[in-house]
């Protein structure tokens, strides 16, 4: 059975075989059938649905889902359109007015990022509602330190962003040689004035993107969330 619809299930697809994964996987159908689970069942995969292997020019790396009503749909830092902008995500937003010049849009929906290969991926990708970090340690993160594993082993080098001390942890499974590592403190407001702010992190992306060749990343979103084409389920 195929649980991936791109590239992704042959890349990683043996691990939905393994012992942990099933594991998880009785875990979450019973946490899916007795609490209330975010993101929604069929939207899990959103960002390796999104973002094929081949395609990944950036992965910016989340800890795990948001864990209020209505915000995660799968990609790390996005919430679902006609949702309030968290504020982690204002601060993205701030530092990438001051960084290119572009104006916060008046929503959270980030999808017009992955589509152009940015990987927004959280190491956990399923949490109970108003219960942050309530699904970390059940297996989530072997599998997305697979991902990883496999993106540092691909031959085109990969932008890498973390953000926080969670997100750095990962840095020992990946290639600092190869690929661009762009490390700072959390966006969010605990953290944000200790050197996210002022980090230039969109600039820089795209500055060694076009110093390989590659296109750069349109950071600009549309003002309006753009849903002609919903996320790839």
């Amino acid at each position: 059975m195929s649980i991936l619809h791109n590239d992704w299930q042959e890349i990683i697809g043996e691990e939905f075989e393994k012992p942990y994964y099933q594991e998880l996987r009785a875990f979450l159908k019973e946490e899916y059938q007795n609490e209330v689970i975010y993101p929604e069942m069929d939207a899990i995969f959103n960002a390796l649905h999104s973002t094929a292997y081949e395609d990944v020019k950036v992965v910016i790396l989340g800890q795990d889902p948001y864990h209020g009503p209505n915000q995660a749909h799968g990609l790390s830092f996005s919430v679902q359109p006609h949702i309030t902008t968290p504020p982690s995500l204002r601060n993205m937003y701030k530092e990438l007015e001051a960084d290119l010049g572009f104006p916060p849009v008046d929503h959270g929906y980030l999808q017009a990022w992955a589509d152009q290969g940015v990987l927004l991926l959280n190491t956990v990708l399923t949490v109970r509602k108003k219960q942050p970090g309530s699904h970390q340690g059940k297996g989530w993160e072997l599998l997305t330190n697979e991902v990883i594993k496999q993106l540092n082993a691909r031959e085109e080098p990969i932008a890498f962003v973390l953000w926080g001390k969670h997100a750095q942890k990962k840095v020992s499974l990946i290639d600092t040689q190869k690929h661009l590592v762009i490390q700072s403190a959390h966006p969010s407001p605990f953290s944000a004035h200790r050197g996210f702010l002022g980090s230039r992190p969109y600039s820089n992306i795209n500055q060694w993107l076009e110093g390989r060749g590659v296109e750069p990343i349109q950071w600009q979103l549309p003002f309006k969330a753009d849903l002609s084409a919903s996320d790839d389920e």
